[in-house]
């Protein structure tokens, strides 16, 4: 083909055909025309104000015998032809969620009412002056009647309110509750303490998780083993952690040994969990969970072990059932793998948008709402009372990197299934690589 062309302007070379660029197919195809009455279009696309000078160009068009559309290979044409059709209609791109998001951490907050972000201390005592006579009512409901068929109703219940208890002491460790600092503390021992959390050894090791959620290694619960920790444990301890019930029961033994391939322990000041101005803290709350612990020992004596395993001991498991399998769906069990990140793959934006909402029918007014859990991971400032209000408002900005939740019967059996699946296929994650999902170990898989 002649390098050279006669145009209007003259003799001039033909313009240098350049590969197309393959990283990303532009999301709004470029217009040549208009383009090219631009001169400094021009040169950004490569012909270079030598190669073609603007005076050529006029109002009513361009003329020469150059192809205006620049060489295509078969692998761009095959791009195309997945992402508009065969026949040209446009067809969605598979939405990837280990992708960066095309947005930002302040699109999402500018987003959100101002008045979610208020803390109403009135409206926070409340909830617990509610669920605190809940608490003591259901326990004189169950000794008052005192029938086989009652405890079993009472232990359910019971459960769930010690479980509301400790989403609210939670609250008080994110600030949310109140302004005050003290008034946070002071409640926050109260309610963990009553349950046998301690308060600030479990408030510093969750806001570690809520700082680095989504990392592989620097994650605090529920964070996925790597195939080499994996492979480490004994067979015992990986069904141990993947069978039921016992997943269900890990939290008291997470508050003391953490995770496999972490040490320390909620209750040691010396524990790698914390730093140095920290001790006196975890010191006050382990004081207050001894307190706890000796106050239960000395009740039982008074009306007996088995009176205080039924009003007390087995509500107590229900409870930690609760905040296991809440906790873990909050971050596992979706249909579709979500990711997980390392080095500079990993934000906290980016890891935030793996947290999922889930919905617990009746149960969502009971725990506060705590499984509308997306925006509560971005912004855990926010009282649980604005959290669905939040939410709503961010979806727009979140897109694909919301996923709806099931909705919900009165009670949340349906979330049984989802619990078991990801036992069964999320077992760990590989040693390398900065963006990875979780893989199956086809031995525990088949037990």
């Amino acid at each position: 083909m002649a390098s050279w062309v006669l145009s209007e302007c003259g003799l001039r070379p033909l313009p240098q055909i350049l590969p197309r660029p393959r990283t990303r197919i532009a999301a709004n195809p470029i217009k040549l025309p208009t383009l090219l009455t631009n001169k400094k279009n021009i040169t950004d696309l490569g012909f270079g104000s030598t190669q073609i000078s603007s005076g050529c160009f006029r109002s009513w068009g361009l003329k020469v015998s150059a192809p205006l559309k620049v060489a295509s290979t078969e692998e761009d044409d095959e791009q195309r032809m997945r992402i508009n059709g065969v026949n040209g209609d446009e067809e969605e791109i598979e939405f990837d969620p280990g992708s960066p998001p095309p947005f930002k951490l302040a699109d999402v907050k500018a987003a959100i009412p101002k008045h979610c972000w208020v803390k109403d201390p009135w409206r926070s005592m409340s909830y617990v002056v509610r669920d605190v006579l809940m608490v003591f009512g259901l326990a004189a409901a169950a000794v008052y009647m005192d029938k086989w068929f009652v405890w079993p109703l009472y232990w359910a219940a019971q459960g769930t309110m010690f479980w509301a208890l400790f989403v609210l002491g939670h609250d008080c460790g994110h600030g949310s509750f109140s302004n005050n600092p003290k008034l946070n503390s002071v409640v926050g021992h109260l309610l963990h303490s009553s349950i046998l959390v301690p308060y600030h050894g479990w408030r510093i090791s969750h806001r570690t998780h809520h700082q680095n959620h989504g990392h592989v290694e620097k994650d605090e619960s529920w964070h996925p083993l790597s195939e080499g920790i994996y492979r480490t444990l004994d067979k015992t301890t990986q069904m141990l952690r993947f069978t039921l019930p016992f997943p269900l029961l890990a939290y008291p033994f997470y508050l003391w040994n953490r995770s496999p391939g972490k040490t320390g322990s909620h209750f040691e000041p010396s524990s790698d969990l914390f730093v140095p101005y920290e001790k006196k803290d975890v010191i006050t709350s382990t004081v207050c969970w001894t307190a706890m612990a000796a106050l239960l020992v000395g009740l039982s004596f008074v009306i007996g072990p088995i009176q205080m395993l039924k009003l007390y001991g087995i509500p107590y498991l229900v409870f930690v059932m609760w905040l296991d399998l809440v906790t873990y769906l909050h971050h596992h069990g979706h249909e579709s793998k979500l990711p997980w990140y390392r080095g500079e793959e990993w934000s906290y934006l980016r890891g935030g948008l793996t947290t999922l909402d889930r919905d617990y029918g009746l149960i969502n007014n009971i725990h506060h709402d705590i499984g509308t859990h997306v925006v509560h991971h971005l912004f855990p400032q926010i009282p649980h009372y604005h959290l669905v209000e939040a939410t709503e408002a961010a979806k727009p900005v979140f897109g694909k990197y919301y996923r709806e939740p099931k909705k919900s019967g009165p009670l949340p059996s349906h979330l049984l299934g989802s619990f078991i699946t990801s036992l069964k296929k999320d077992h760990y994650v590989s040693d390398s690589g900065d963006v990875v999902y979780y893989q199956t170990d086809p031995e525990l898989s088949s037990k």
